[in-house]
């Protein structure tokens, strides 16, 4: 953990606290909030990628998590950030047909 901390889940001090400890906290102001989302996507992204097929489910919902707060930081809702998705995957299609390119000829 870096000496400025890393963002955790709200109830974690609570947790913390439950098993004895004190943990040392603070609520992050808007930039810095924005930047540690941005560290906790890419920390969270790296625990799906390292998991397992068992531990893979709860993993991505971590990654799903602070995806929805990016999102709401940015100031659009689940709604609309499926709208996005959509429109995307209307003009370039999704990735079930798991079509792999390997260059131009």
């Amino acid at each position: 953990m870096s000496s400025q901390g890393k963002l955790v889940r709200d109830r974690i001090p609570e947790i913390i606290r439950s098993s004895g400890a004190e943990p040392v906290v603070h609520t992050a102001g808007p930039l810095e909030y924005r930047r540690l989302l941005r560290d906790k996507l890419g920390e969270e992204v790296a625990e799906f990628l390292a998991a397992d097929e068992a531990e893979a489910p709860e993993e991505l919902a971590d990654v799903l998590e602070v995806v929805q707060a990016l999102a709401s930081e940015l100031g659009i809702g689940l709604a609309q950030l499926e709208k996005i998705r959509e429109e995307k995957a209307r003009e370039r299609g999704g990735f079930a047909g798991r079509v792999i390119w390997t260059g131009n000829r």
